[in-house]
């Protein structure tokens, strides 16, 4: 899972997205320091840093991947603006 993104329109890490999971679909929901769920993601989508069009601020959220079979992964990841 990369650690940080940077939506900043360069062209380099502008999206946080899972990369190397093919084996089986997935779920992705993201959430702010605070726990309020931001956005659900399926697979091999990524997401750009907004919350309604407009952009979040720098920070840090997590994370949590529920796979097809039932297991999931949870992590963190940083918002540099």
């Amino acid at each position: 899972m990369p650690k940080f993104f940077t939506p900043n329109e360069d062209g380099i890490n502008d999206t946080w997205e899972v990369n190397g999971i093919t084996d089986q679909s997935y779920t992705i929901y993201i959430y702010d320091r605070y726990g309020k769920f931001l956005k659900n993601l399926s697979s091999n989508i990524g997401w750009d840093g907004n919350f309604n069009g407009k952009p979040l601020p720098s920070s840090d959220y997590w994370f949590q991947i529920i796979f097809e079979n039932g297991t999931n992964k949870t992590g963190h990841f940083s918002l540099k603006r």
